[in-house]
């Protein structure tokens, strides 16, 4: 399984339908994460660039993943293979059953 990046361009300016959109986008969104085929998802404050890291087995997965999008009409995306990706892991203390 290899990691993709997808960097997403979005529109300037958002128009009703776009807006009308989000919350199955955001919804989508967290199925993925829960499904771990998404494993992180970055916007820009100025609403102009979103950042995701698939993991896949292939661009074409990536990309049918992404068709799926409610906001894909809006997006221009670019994807890359990724050699890694180090993320920080949330570290729990262990649990001891004594």
């Amino acid at each position: 399984m290899s990691q993709f990046m997808v960097e997403i361009e979005l529109p300037g300016t958002m128009t009703d339908d776009f807006a009308r959109r989000v919350p199955a986008q955001r919804q989508m969104v967290n199925d993925l994460m829960e499904q771990g085929k998404l494993t992180s998802y970055a916007l820009t404050t100025d609403r102009t660039k979103l950042w995701c890291v698939f993991k896949a087995e292939s661009e074409i997965e990536v990309m049918s993943m992404m068709s799926e999008f409610p906001l894909i009409d809006y997006m221009s995306p670019t994807i890359s293979e990724l050699m890694f990706n180090n993320v920080v892991a949330l570290r729990l203390p262990l649990f001891s059953l004594n």
